[in-house]
């Protein structure tokens, strides 16, 4: 298959104007592969030659202006065109397979029930899985579609749909749209429907959650009205489609995908079991993610993929805003799990070798498997917090009025990143080229540091930057009291570079935190003062913002090995069990469990990382016997669960089919024990087996999936690796299971044979599945727990070869990346290797 190279699209864009689309699917063929048809009117500017772009099943037949083409012309993924001056109008019939990797047109059978749906994800490349399409962003069209679906089918799609009366059926036309975000999602959903702002709004999601749906449905309808009125007090332009339907779809690859009128979101966000406020949270921000593309990314579209920063950093930025402004009854302060959770992915991204700008040369995106790498913490975490410093630097209401002439100069059509900043730049007097140039076409991280002279009540702050881009921060400057709490003395506001060192009176500060309000992306250091009330006053830090500024801090420098791994777990034992921020502690305790527990210490320091980890969470368990924080009480028995080096007390807890004091055990925390204690060695085939009978969930297909992987016995590992890579029946979802069931730190041993035999078992597989699946083998099938010299030997020899596709070779970049920092970090590798 051959992809589009940004050449091969801006001469196309110079040839065609396309205007319209018919697309018709026929969904009652069977379970395998389903029927399309496509009638497309486009305008030749010249005579030419260009393509169409398809991947069929089958091609049964194709014609251009009622003639017929040679269909055994089709070349991989192109029907060739030879075009005279003028309208044409081609018809296309294909038969389309479906996928089980969550790409072009996905079916999915629930478990539960034995009912059966299907959705659309055509981000990139995937409508050509669908339906025959000249396959572009800059070439909109008007989109009608009309579906045939089994009786007692819904179906959905970008506009309003109807049932016809023979059965068929038919959605409104839409406005100008990319061919990427046409959407389809059908099957017996469950479906909650009402207006707001005289527009048709429905949630849906398969009939075995409807419950769950029904027992969230308020949020979920509150948190998306509140947004839609938010940004109709941003922007000015009104939400440009006919209605507004959130559908909850099995195994989906992404968070969401923000298809015009239809949003699609994986339905673990449906929640059926016991979640956090900061998880409902995350939920609500997700919506508000979605939301804003409608705007920066639907109505105006970005020209070519080297600018997806535009749609994604955008959406990020006011996904956490919106909900901030607009849901804080709710969730009062978004920003700080950004900052612990978010950041932290834009960080670690912006510090590996396959780093790129924000924004990224076009000659740096020449084709489209090129782009497909550049959906990470850089386009989404970096970017956001790049915009959240914009509008820092240039003050909101210049920022707002930018994007609104951005809107009006632009809507339906497509932008680049100068158009983009010229439109911010009309709004403002301040020089935004400059300040794009320093945040948008640089890499990596800057490191501030402050410096204090001075002596008796008269201090100079000098802040140190290593780094080149300008950073707008305040200072926050702490005073210890008698009693041990720290006040804050007052933020400072300093422009770095400084034209002067900042002049601060009284005596010399306990602490001093910069970035207090985590207004830019940076890295940050401590003075030794600071640094010594940090380890041994965090949790008398008043403000939770400023606490994750530093819980921050203290995460980069275990990471650079300029904090010891044990160091940040003392302090994490010493400060956690008073913390009152529940995302602080999730954050916290994930890092400690996942990265510093499982590979910054050596096999012979784990079990005392992971009895440090427990103690944190027994001592949270014991503050929270009262009930009144669920959500803490509940972070601190997924962490005892996850910590246990014994088997007994969480074997008890299954047993009984609770917690001593609660909470009562739900599918997500028994699933949860079943697999530590396969890990431990403590459970079998047999629990496994009983356990997916009580809850024969797809979920439950996955936990039973990920707990036979983890039994520690040759066979089990055997037998995983075989469904892995020696077939292709597992699904995206499955496969992700089965993959993060295998490899277990505790298991180093049984699983050494199979290192060297990942990689070409990898290379296979990305061939033949494709880049979803080969993303899904290099993020979660890799050995990670293999910290060795000898590991990471064989991996960049792998790599050297360079045979695999783009998506597999960027993971496993990455992934050789982590291995080596994680021997620097213990003490083993060769700094800067």
């Amino acid at each position: 298959m051959s992809v589009l190279t940004r050449d091969e699209a801006q001469t196309r864009a110079q040839l065609l104007d396309v205007h319209h689309y018919r697309v018709d699917l026929d969904l009652t063929t069977g379970d395998e592969t389903f029927g399309s048809q496509s009638l497309i009117r486009f305008t030749a500017r010249a005579a030419g030659d260009t393509f169409v772009e398809l991947k069929p099943e089958t091609l049964h037949s194709a014609e251009l202006d009622g003639e017929p083409l040679d269909v055994t012309a089709l070349d991989g993924n192109r029907l060739p065109l030879t075009l005279t001056e003028g309208e044409h109008t081609l018809s296309i019939g294909t038969t389309m397979r479906y996928s089980r990797t969550g790409e072009g047109m996905h079916r999915f059978t629930d478990p539960t029930d034995g009912e059966s749906y299907v959705y659309t994800q055509l981000f990139m490349e995937d409508v050509q899985r669908v339906f025959a399409a000249f396959d572009q962003p800059d070439l909109k069209a008007v989109f009608e579609v009309g579906v045939k679906a089994p009786e007692g089918w819904t179906v959905l799609s970008n506009g309003i749909t109807e049932q016809q009366p023979d059965g068929r059926w038919q959605a409104a036309a839409t406005p100008l749209l990319s061919t990427y975000f046409v959407c389809v999602a059908a099957g017996p959903f469950h479906s909650i429907r009402t207006e707001h702002a005289g527009l048709p709004f429905g949630i849906h999601c398969r009939r075995s959650l409807a419950a769950h749906l029904d027992a969230d449905a308020d949020e979920i309808l509150a948190v998306t009205k509140a947004c839609y009125d938010r940004y109709h007090e941003k922007f000015d332009e009104p939400y440009p489609f006919d209605s507004y339907d959130q559908a909850f779809v099995p195994e989906f690859n992404a968070g969401a995908m923000e298809n015009p009128g239809l949003v699609t979101f994986r339905d673990e966000f449906v929640f059926r079991s016991a979640v956090t406020v900061t998880e409902r949270q995350t939920r609500a921000m997700v919506i508000a993610h979605e939301m804003a593309h409608m705007w920066f990314g639907d109505l105006v579209t970005l020209r070519w993929w080297d600018d997806i920063w535009l749609n994604e950093s955008f959406a990020e930025y006011m996904g956490f805003q919106t909900v901030n402004e607009a849901c804080s009854d709710l969730f009062p302060d978004t920003w700080i799990d950004f900052g612990v959770t978010r950041k932290a992915w834009g960080y670690e991204a912006d510090q590996r070798p396959s780093t790129h700008p924000v924004a990224p040369d076009p000659e740096a995106v020449p084709d489209t498997a090129s782009a497909l790498l550049n959906f990470d913490g850089i386009s989404y975490a970096k970017g956001a917090s790049a915009l959240r410093q914009l509008v820092a630097w240039l003050g909101e209401k210049d920022f707002l009025a930018g994007i609104n002439i951005h809107f009006k100069r632009h809507k339906f059509g497509n932008a680049t990143l100068a158009d983009f900043i010229d439109n911010l730049a009309a709004a403002t007097d301040r020089d935004v080229h400059a300040w794009a140039e320093q945040w948008l076409r640089t890499t990596g991280v800057d490191t501030l540091t402050p410096r204090l002279e001075g002596e008796g009540t008269h201090w100079l702050l000098h802040v140190d930057r290593d780094g080149s881009r300008p950073h707008r921060i305040r200072a926050g400057i702490y005073d210890r009291q008698p009693d041990g709490e720290l006040t804050l003395r007052e933020r400072r506001e300093l422009d770095v570079p400084q034209e002067a060192p900042a002049e601060l009176t009284g005596p010399r500060p306990a602490l001093v935190v910069l970035n207090d309000g985590d207004l830019t992306y940076t890295k940050l250091r401590f003075d030794e003062v600071s640094e010594e009330t940090v380890l041994r006053g965090l949790s008398r830090v008043p403000d939770p913002l400023t606490r994750a500024v530093i819980w921050n801090a203290l995460r980069d420098m275990v990471r650079d090995g300029e904090l010891e791994p044990a160091a940040y777990l003392e302090a994490a034992l010493a400060h956690l069990p008073e913390e009152t921020e529940l995302a602080l502690v999730q954050g916290i305790l994930g890092f400690a469990r996942t990265q510093i527990a499982d590979r910054y210490v050596t096999e012979e320091e784990r079990p005392a990382a992971l009895a440090g980890i427990g103690e944190i969470a027994r001592a949270l368990l014991r503050r929270t016997e009262d009930g009144e924080e669920p959500g803490l009480r509940l972070t601190a028995v997924r962490a005892c669960i996850d910590s246990a080096t014994t088997p007994d007390k969480i074997a008890s807890w299954l047993d009984e089919g609770t917690v001593h004091g609660g909470p009562e055990l739900d599918p997500e925390l028994r699933w949860r024990i079943l697999a530590r204690l396969a890990v431990l060695g403590a459970t079998d085939e047999t629990v496994i087996a009983a356990e997916l009978e009580r809850d024969p969930s797809a979920t439950g297909q996955e936990g039973a999936a990920r707990c036979r992987a983890s039994l520690p016995s040759a066979e089990a590992k055997e037998a995983a690796w075989s469904s892995l890579f020696d077939s292709d029946d597992l699904s995206n979802y499955l496969f992700t299971a089965t993959a993060q069931g295998f490899w277990q730190p505790e298991q180093a041993e049984l699983v050494r044979e199979y290192v060297p035999r990942f990689y070409e078992a990898a290379v296979a597989l990305g061939d033949r599945r494709g880049p979803a699946m080969a993303e899904a083998a290099g993020r979660y099938a890799f050995p990670s727990y293999a910290i060795d010299e000898e590991s990471l030997s064989l991996g960049e020899s792998h790599l050297a070869e360079d045979t695999m596709i783009p998506a597999l070779h960027r993971k496993l970049v990455d992934q050789l990346d982590d291995l080596r920092r994680a021997l620097r970090v213990r003490g083993q590798g060769v700094p800067g290797k």
